[in-house]
């Protein structure tokens, strides 16, 4: 047992098998139908969740860990003498990371540290697999933290969204953003600045231009791209990952390049085909 525990919520969007092999603790965020409350990656799946929207037409709210659940999932790693880095969604975006502060409170002083991904999805997985390596290297909680802190703004996080009508039923957009994009066939490139969600880039004309689009703006980075990992996350997107997976290879010689599935709540703002590419900056 390692001296530092890492710990993330559920929209990390990591494979189960990644969390396994870096004994990564997760707490799930929430996802609030009408028929009741479901924990993301554990009572709804993207596919459950995508079912329940085309029948009502209405997307769920989503809601953070509580104080309460991050107190409960810390106590036992604390009592067994382990110290903590919890690295979680953009405090730009959700409560969660100051729910985590206010159970941290509870514990000794220097036991927890929090870090504000600033970041969604494989934004903060990327960092938290960072925090892994740190950790495996023997380092002590604040030096891990500190380390993570210093790559937060190096994360870079796109998507192509294929479609607004998730992001307008959530609030994100305007109903005329909406339509127009619908008019004129804009796929719209998502970008996180500042810990939020902004449309950045819009590519029209067919989808293959705006994944193309995104993997060009990669590319030309590529000179500055950090080569332990890169990231390609999907929502029901599996050939354009694959894709986009074999592009990347071909011009970058990165030593991970990650295909992961989004989870429910980043499905829920972005909406099915969604299909990102997230790295870290040198």
């Amino acid at each position: 047992m390692g001296k530092v525990k890492i710990f993330t919520d559920s929209t990390n969007d990591l494979t189960p098998e990644i969390i396994s092999k870096y004994d990564v603790s997760v707490l799930p965020l929430y996802v609030n139908f009408d028929d009741g409350t479901y924990r993301d990656g554990i009572d709804m799946t993207p596919e459950m969740l995508y079912k329940k929207v085309e029948e009502t037409g209405k997307l769920p709210k989503t809601a953070s860990a509580s104080p309460a659940d991050f107190y409960n999932a810390f106590k036992p790693y604390i009592d067994a003498g382990q110290d903590i880095i919890y690295i979680g969604i953009s405090s730009a975006l959700s409560s969660t990371i100051q729910n985590a502060r206010i159970a941290a409170t509870e514990f000794p002083e220097g036991r927890i540290e929090i870090v504000d991904s600033m970041n969604l999805s494989t934004g903060i997985g990327l960092l938290v697999l960072k925090a892994a390596d740190y950790a495996a290297e023997g380092l002590g909680v604040k030096e891990v933290a500190e380390r993570v802190r210093e790559k937060v703004p190096k994360v870079r996080t796109a998507f192509v969204i294929d479609t607004l009508d998730y992001l307008y039923k959530g609030g994100r957009c305007s109903a005329l953003q909406n339509f127009m994009s619908g008019i004129f066939k804009i796929k719209p490139i998502v970008k996180v600045v500042d810990g939020r969600m902004i449309l950045g880039q819009k590519a029209r004309g067919k989808r293959e231009h705006a994944l193309n689009t995104m993997l060009n703006n990669v590319l030309a980075a590529k000179d500055n791209i950090d080569p332990d990992r890169i990231i390609i996350t999907h929502a029901m997107g599996e050939n354009d990952a694959e894709y986009l997976k074999k592009e990347i290879a071909k011009n970058i010689n990165a030593r991970e390049i990650i295909i992961t599935k989004a989870g429910c709540v980043i499905f829920s703002h972005c909406g099915p085909n969604t299909v990102g590419i997230i790295y870290i900056e040198k």
